[in-house]
């Protein structure tokens, strides 16, 4: 399983960007999530600031 986004709520901050240990994530104009890289670890759900990813 891999996060997902919820591309009309993601701003693109990158804050999940920075914070993904194995860098998933990349934002574009919105958050994009590799889903074969993607751990599925939840440290992006906590540090989104507007709650647009989730489990």
């Amino acid at each position: 399983m891999a996060v997902k986004v919820d591309k009309a709520t993601c701003t693109g901050c990158a804050a999940c960007e920075s914070v993904c240990p194995v860098e998933a994530i990349k934002v574009v104009e919105k958050a994009e999530v590799n889903e074969d890289t993607c751990i599925d670890c939840g440290t992006c759900v906590d540090e989104c600031p507007v709650q647009a990813i989730s489990l």
